[in-house]
């Protein structure tokens, strides 16, 4: 995690779900991320199925030069990175993991800017399958940033972190991978593949690998 914003959005995360493998929306006190909050979002399902934009904060608006709220943000995605994305989502609302993704940022002028983004598990009515709490924060802010909106946004690199595994070596709780940009992804839902990751049982979706056991 490079960004403060990210890291301090997940402690407090981290903190107030406890044991749970998620805390509640509820549970979310605005004051305890003042630091963060700017570039704090809430996703929610929605009636077709992707994830939209309940809440989202300045700095993220501002970056887009536009109102996120009600927007989607499966569609922010470039279309070879959709199932990449879809593929991460099931495995923070079905496995509880959290998903750090940084991408690049194009405007319609073809200037570029690097993200970090944070993906996390939250309740909702007892439900992990219909809320996401993230950050998203510029890696670095050039001059033209929020004059010049993010237009189309690649996947550079991923991981999905367990928040309950026991630490042992990093290689072992972390699955890093990076997305190849030219690559087409298939047009149809990923299907989990038995495979072995550092030893370990692992279940691999795409250029994905998700290392069983340890989770809650």
């Amino acid at each position: 995690m490079q960004k403060t914003s990210t890291r301090t959005l997940y402690d407090y995360w981290n903190s107030i779900r406890g044991s749970r493998s998620a805390p509640e929306r509820k549970d979310i006190d605005p004051t305890r991320i003042r630091e963060a909050l700017a570039n704090t979002f809430i996703l929610e399902l929605d009636e077709s199925e992707k994830f939209s934009f309940r809440l989202a904060g300045s700095h993220l608006c501002t970056s887009y030069c536009r109102e996120l709220k009600g927007r989607s943000f499966s569609a922010l995605w470039h279309e070879r990175d959709s199932d990449a994305m879809e593929t991460l989502i099931r495995a923070v609302t079905e496995d509880h993991a959290v998903a750090l993704v940084t991408f690049q940022g194009t405007t319609a002028v073809h200037t570029k800017v690097s993200f970090e983004t944070i993906l996390m598990p939250l309740r909702h009515n007892g439900s992990t399958h219909t809320r996401l709490l993230g950050a998203m924060t510029a890696l670095d802010e050039p001059y033209w940033l929020g004059v010049q909106p993010i237009m189309e946004q690649r996947i550079t690199g991923l991981r999905l972190i367990w928040p309950d595994d026991v630490a042992l070596e990093d290689g072992v709780r972390e699955v890093a991978t990076k997305v190849v940009n030219d690559v087409t992804f298939a047009h149809h839902t990923p299907t989990a593949m038995p495979a072995t990751v550092y030893g370990r049982s692992a279940r691999r979706y795409a250029h994905l690998a998700v290392i069983d056991g340890g989770r809650q």
